[in-house]
């Protein structure tokens, strides 16, 4: 073990936690955590126990069982990022639905602007690129900097006509650590809203969304949170609820929507406003389990842990000759080249995937294809070792 993975240096017992959670570690190094993570095996038993109550009992399993599970959800996530309250939360099927609901339920006006990174996953893009043609809103794109936003650049974008600045906590393909607080800070001292996609960073780093001014945070649950697929979260504070009429309206959306037949349009208050009908029951279950586990290991020990990863990985990549994208502050992602054009890289990526190590294949805007290694918090420096052994034997098999 080396003084990367061992419990002083981490603060949690790595070796244990491969060994009880992530059978997956068994026969391969999974490096792919920023497309979809295993589950913890901790949530496969929590899912499978969701799922034989929806077999055996759905009705009678529904209260108290499943009502606890919401409520211990709702919590558990307002905790996460340092909500005020359970209200301002509401779960979600992804990212990109969270983002699409605030955004077709804002007031616009004709010449407001939006302005963003141009290195942006196309889920923090679209939602805000079609209010363009609804609402003859602008989007302004930032060049990044040092493979993410800055202040320095943002500064240059935005005037009295912006109405609301969107960033990713961490970039999905650079490894970008945005500093929220300082872009936060920026956009409360004019009275811009903030909107951050976390889907790269929920589970990795600790988030305050009161600390660094977040208006709307919205994040799925597969990648950073490990969560089953099809479960996410969306925050909205308070503030900013009122400003929302919602497009699209569920059942649930309305104060006392149990009485069914009494037709009314009466939105609630918090985020709930935003519910679009039936829950994920095995979902909510799912990823509370999994964000439950997270929280025990420590946000703040999970990103110490896999920064010294990366910075890791990013030293031993340049060792073999790889050209290294990924900047100096970064999350848990590092991207690379190692062959010299698409087809190579493509060949390489497959070589790797048959030697049971994963990770992505990307392009830049230029179409020039990177690979992209993402870790969590049961990776090891033995992991990268692995992974810089066969790129060595595979980049110099000639």
């Amino acid at each position: 073990m080396t003084a990367i993975s061992s419990p002083d240096t981490v603060g949690y017992d790595v070796e244990a936690l491969r060994r009880e959670q992530f059978p997956i570690t068994r026969d391969t190094v999974y490096f792919n955590h920023a497309g979809i993570s295993p589950l913890p095996q901790r949530t496969f038993d929590a899912l499978t126990e969701a799922n034989r109550r929806l077999l055996l009992d759905p009705t009678g399993s529904y209260d108290p069982w499943f009502t606890g599970k919401q409520a211990a959800f709702n919590e558990t996530m307002r905790a996460l990022i340092n909500a005020r309250r359970v209200e301002e939360i509401i779960g979600i099927t992804s990212t990109s639905l969270g983002l699409n609901l605030v955004a077709q339920s804002l007031p616009w006006q004709r010449g407001q602007n939006i302005v963003l990174c141009d290195a942006e996953f196309p889920t923090n893009v679209y939602p805000w690129m079609r209010l363009r043609e609804q609402h003859g809103v602008e989007l302004r794109l930032v060049p990044r900097q040092s493979g993410g936003l800055t202040v320095d650049l943002l500064a240059r974008f935005v005037d009295s006509k912006t109405r609301l600045v969107t960033v990713s906590a961490v970039q999905f393909f650079t490894g970008h650590r945005a500093d929220l607080n300082a872009l936060g800070a920026f956009c409360h001292e004019r009275g811009i809203l903030f909107a951050v996609d976390a889907i790269q960073a929920a589970g990795h780093l600790p988030l305050d969304v009161q600390a660094a001014h977040i208006d709307i945070l919205a994040t799925g649950g597969q990648k950073s949170l490990m969560g089953p697929p099809g479960q996410g979260f969306l925050y909205v504070r308070d503030e900013v609820i009122g400003q929302t009429h919602p497009t699209f309206v569920g059942p649930d959306a309305v104060v006392d929507h149990e009485h069914w037949l009494k037709y009314h349009l009466t939105l609630k208050d918090g985020a709930a406003r935003f519910g679009l009908g039936t829950t994920n029951f095995s979902g909510i279950v799912g990823l509370l389990e999994s964000v439950t586990m997270l929280r025990e290991l420590g946000l703040a020990a999970i990103d110490r842990h896999t920064t010294a990863l990366i910075d890791y990985a990013i030293d031993q990549l340049r060792g073999i000759g790889c050209e290294v994208i990924t900047p100096t502050v970064h999350g848990p992602i590092v991207t690379f080249r190692a062959a010299p054009t698409d087809a190579a890289t493509t060949e390489l990526h497959t070589a790797l995937k048959a030697r049971r190590i994963f990770l992505a294949k990307h392009w830049d805007a230029q179409d020039v294809a990177h690979l992209r290694a993402s870790v969590h918090c049961y990776n090891t420096a033995q992991d990268i070792d692995r992974l810089i052994a066969a790129l060595k034997e595979l980049i110099h098999h000639d």
